[in-house]
C-alpha cells in the first residue's frame, strides 16, 4: 500500500498491554510500561503494517510510554525507525482522576458495580477528579482535525500509537459513530485498525 494514487493510509494501533492492565488497575495518565505480553503484541502489530507495505511519513502518539514504546515497537519491526514522531498530551488516555491506580475489582466495591460501570461506560459522566470519554474527544476531535488531518490531508502516511478511550473518540469523529455507540466498542490492544483516506473519505480496509 502507498499513496502514489492519490490515496494515503491513516492506521491506529492501541498500545499493548501495560503493567497496570495486567494488574487489574485503572491507568488512565499514570504511566506504566509494557508488559513482555504488550511488547509482543506491539510487535505484531508491526508484522500485520508490514504486511501491508504501508511507508508512513509521520507517527503520533501520547505523552505516555506505553503508547510511545509500542510505536517504537512498530516502527522498528517495519524498518521505519526514522519517521517522524510527534509526541501530544492531547492523544493521552482517558484521566480516570480518583480511580488511577485503584483495582477494578476493588473500585466496584467500594463505590458499587452500577457507578463503576457508568463511570467507565457512559459518554459523560466521569470519575471524582477525572474525564468522561467527552472530555477525552474534546481534546482529542480538535488536535486531529487541527494537526494530523492536515497531514493526511497533504496525502501523508498517518500513524497513530494511542489509547484505548482516545482511539474511541477518533472513531467516533472518523465513522460518525454516536455517543450512544462508541461506549459500547472495545477496542483491542495492537490490532491495528487499518483506514484508506480519498478525498476526505475514511474507509476501513
Amino acid at each position: 500500500m502507498n499513496s502514489s494514487e492519490n490515496f494515503c493510509y491513516l492506521v491506529l494501533v492501541r498500545h499493548g498491554q501495560s503493567e497496570w492492565n495486567a494488574k487489574n488497575l485503572f491507568t488512565g495518565w499514570k504511566d506504566p510500561s509494557l508488559t513482555n505480553k504488550g511488547k509482543e503484541e506491539a510487535k505484531k502489530a508491526g508484522e500485520a503494517i508490514k504486511e501491508e507495505n504501508i511507508n508512513f511519513d509521520i507517527h503520533f502518539t501520547s505523552e505516555l510510554k506505553r503508547a510511545q514504546f509500542t510505536g517504537k515497537i512498530i516502527l522498528s519491526e517495519i524498518g521505519q525507525e526514522s519517521t517522524e514522531t510527534i509526541k501530544n498530551i492531547a492523544l493521552n488516555e482517558r484521566d480516570y482522576g480518583d480511580l488511577s491506580g485503584l483495582n477494578k475489582d476493588e473500585s466496584r466495591e467500594k463505590w458499587g458495580e452500577e457507578q463503576i460501570h457508568i463511570w467507565r461506560r457512559s459518554f459523560d459522566q466521569p470519575p471524582p477528579g477525572g474525564e468522561s470519554l467527552k472530555d477525552t474527544a474534546d481534546r482529542v476531535i480538535p488536535y486531529f482535525e487541527q494537526v494530523i488531518e492536515p497531514k493526511i490531508d497533504q496525502n501523508k502516511n498517518v500513524l497513530i500509537c494511542a489509547h484505548g478511550n482516545s482511539l474511541r473518540a477518533l472513531l467516533m469523529h472518523i465513522e460518525n459513530i454516536s455517543p450512544e455507540e462508541i461506549v459500547k466498542i472495545e477496542i483491542a490492544t495492537g490490532e491495528p485498525i487499518f483506514y484508506k483516506v480519498k478525498n476526505k473519505e475514511f474507509n476501513r480496509v
